[in-house]
């Protein structure tokens, strides 16, 4: 039985570590980026919040989401100002030169920028040395995407 699940979790893990990871973290099912929550919402309300499917829209391969038409139409505006950092794969694990999907409520702004992180232990350890981890995760990024 042990070895069923170790391979099963082998199998689930190996498309993350071959290749270029894609430019945006997405659900498997609907191609949502955060787990189909609000990046605006980050910045505007400092709060994770969901999107719905009445304001959604298409950037970089992936379906975005909002709780607002107002959040749409910024995000429109200007993506690059609210998308997280690296695509939206969690910022410690890109610092370490991996990719790992996400907690949409595990979240930092730091510098104008939003870094989302794997859970809530992840995030605390990340939040200690969160410069350290962004300089290494932006020299890291390129690479991980690019394969």
């Amino acid at each position: 039985m042990f070895r069923v699940r170790t391979l099963s979790l082998l199998l689930f893990l190996l498309p993350l570590t071959l290749g270029a990871a894609d430019p945006v973290n997405t659900t498997w099912w609907r191609n949502l980026a955060i787990k189909g929550y609000d990046p605006v919402a980050y910045f505007t309300l400092s709060k994770a919040v969901k999107g719905k499917k009445e304001f959604e829209t298409k950037w970089n391969g992936a379906v975005w989401r909002f709780a607002t038409r107002d959040h749409l139409y910024s995000f429109k505006a200007d993506p690059e100002k609210y998308a997280p950092a690296y695509g939206g794969y969690c910022a410690w694990a890109v610092s370490r030169g991996d990719t790992a999907d996400i907690d949409p409520e595990e979240w930092s702004i730091v510098d104008g920028r939003l870094f989302l992180n794997y859970n809530r232990a992840i995030h605390e350890k990340w939040s200690r040395k969160k410069e350290t981890h962004i300089r290494r995760a932006d020299q890291n990024w390129p690479g991980i995407r690019d394969g």
